[in-house]
């Protein structure tokens, strides 16, 4: 019995300082993250790289889907079920409401807890989500034909969940608020359209890290967004709004592979070519088709040769100033703009591109593609003293390998082109890498937007963020 206990002491000790041992390691490492600069990706391009993937059917105003509504009164101040039983209660005052939903509801009278019943009927079968109020109006909960579809507690996040309806049928509804903050304000959204990001995730059960046990938009605690010019905001990265670019499938692809924390930094802008707009400082011009194309900072986009230019309001790179000056702006106040990581400083670890719509309706920037995207590589990597920095390009996705000889195909091939594994341009080889985007495209085109497809978004980002760890793992 002796040795019985000696050997489990023993094997109790070696198994305690295997576990603290783990421990400190863990911590050891969790410390040193933490210590670590924060991992830095700039994204630009125009619209695509904007984002126009939608999220869901798009949020409208409540109004005539509601019928017969009647706010009642109830004295005192909210208690929840049982005390709260205000279906058995007797009101101090009632209101048919004249005016519910739209821009101006009729008010609500006060003087104790206001609950609003009556009934929905909406035009189309579908999936619907119910979002009352605004501001403090928001702290209530909501029930559809017996069902919650909205809760939120004063001070906490909303809680609602999808319910699906019969078009032409018509379902009771219930609102009971609070707080004192209540009005007829509310906006109803169609969840289940085909392309939405909603229907994806909710319904067909694709990309299930976006949501929490809840099933509301869950955003990451490690990857931070920041956009600047256009798609503008600085949160979490998570689906925020009623549309998505390429970051957010991004964002996860390399947000998954380092322990230290993460910063999508994005500066874009629609409707711009990277052979005027974003034309980089010190391109030069080019004569092409008995034209003089402008060079940096010259103005107008082109002229006759021979003829002297008229310049206008916008010049040659101006976008390319406009964007990255912006993003020099962020980072050059990198502590004031993320006070949560001040101290810490930063490393540009990469810079994707997903841009060449706008050129492919002019001949001459069409041709010149190539040499001013392997010119915007190296001034990116220069400007921001970043020279072993990755970079990725998507494609356009609507162009396949295989089309015929068109401006299309002339910026695709410059897309690929530029790709380390090529071998054109020695100096990219590990280090650049082109996406193909037309398996991902969903049948859509650059110049519509994919049709507005959220997988196509959240695939090419993926896609993008892949590529780029593919090529950060080389180093590594």
């Amino acid at each position: 019995m002796e040795n019985f206990f000696a050997i489990r002491s023993f094997f109790l000790r070696g198994a305690m300082f295997l576990f603290t041992f783990a421990l400190s390691l863990l911590l050891a490492g969790e410390s040193e993250a933490a210590g670590k600069p924060i991992k830095v990706f700039i994204l630009s391009g125009q619209s695509n790289m904007v984002g126009a993937g939608k999220v869901d059917g798009g949020s409208s105003r409540w109004g005539s889907q509601f019928l017969d509504p009647v706010v009642s009164v109830y004295k005192g101040d909210y208690e929840p079920p049982p005390l709260g039983d205000y279906d058995s209660m007797e009101p101090i005052k009632t209101l048919k409401l004249d005016a519910f939903g739209g821009v101006k509801p009729t008010p609500y009278p006060g003087g104790g807890v206001r609950v609003t019943r009556g009934f929905v009927k909406v035009k189309e079968s579908g999936i619907y989500e119910f979002r009352p109020g605004y501001g403090g109006s928001m702290n209530n909960v909501m029930e559809v034909n017996g069902k919650v579809v909205h809760r939120k507690e004063v001070g906490q996040d909303p809680i609602r969940t999808e319910i699906k309806l019969e078009g032409g049928k018509k379902v009771p509804f219930k609102i009971t608020y609070f707080s004192k903050d209540a009005n007829g304000l509310g906006w109803i959204v169609r969840l289940d359209v085909p392309g939405a990001l909603s229907t994806m995730v909710k319904f067909k059960g694709m990309y299930p890290y976006l949501i929490d046990k809840n099933r509301q938009w869950k955003p990451r605690d490690d990857v931070w967004y920041k956009g600047v010019v256009a798609a503008v905001g600085s949160r979490w990265l998570g689906v925020s709004g009623g549309r998505i670019g390429p970051e957010l499938g991004f964002g996860h692809a390399v947000g998954n592979h380092y322990e230290e924390p993460v910063l999508i930094l994005k500066t874009s802008q629609g409707n711009r070519s990277l052979s005027w707009d974003f034309l980089t400082p010190g391109s030069k011009r080019f004569e092409y088709g008995g034209k003089i194309y402008a060079g940096y900072k010259e103005s107008p986009l082109s002229w006759e040769k021979g003829t002297k230019p008229k310049p206008i309001n916008w010049y040659a790179g101006k976008q390319y100033d406009d964007c990255f000056g912006a993003a020099h702006e962020v980072l050059d106040n990198f502590d004031k703009q993320f006070p949560h990581w001040k101290g810490r400083g930063y490393e540009i670890e990469g810079f994707a591109w997903w841009q060449g719509d706008k050129d492919r309706y002019n001949d001459g920037h069409a041709v010149q593609y190539e040499k001013n995207l392997v010119r915007l590589i190296k001034t990116l990597r220069k400007e921001f003293k970043a020279q072993d920095a990755k970079f990725v390009v998507a494609t356009l996705g609507q162009t396949a390998k295989d089309a015929p000889s068109s401006n299309d195909k002339l910026i695709l091939d410059a897309q690929l082109a530029v790709d380390g594994k090529t071998g054109k341009y020695p100096e990219f080889k590990g280090n650049v890498a082109a996406v193909y985007t037309h398996p991902l495209s969903q049948g859509g085109a650059s110049n519509s937007h994919y049709n507005g497809n959220a997988q196509t978004y959240m695939d090419v980002g993926l896609a993008m963020g892949e590529a780029m760890v593919g090529l950060i793992k080389k180093d590594e």
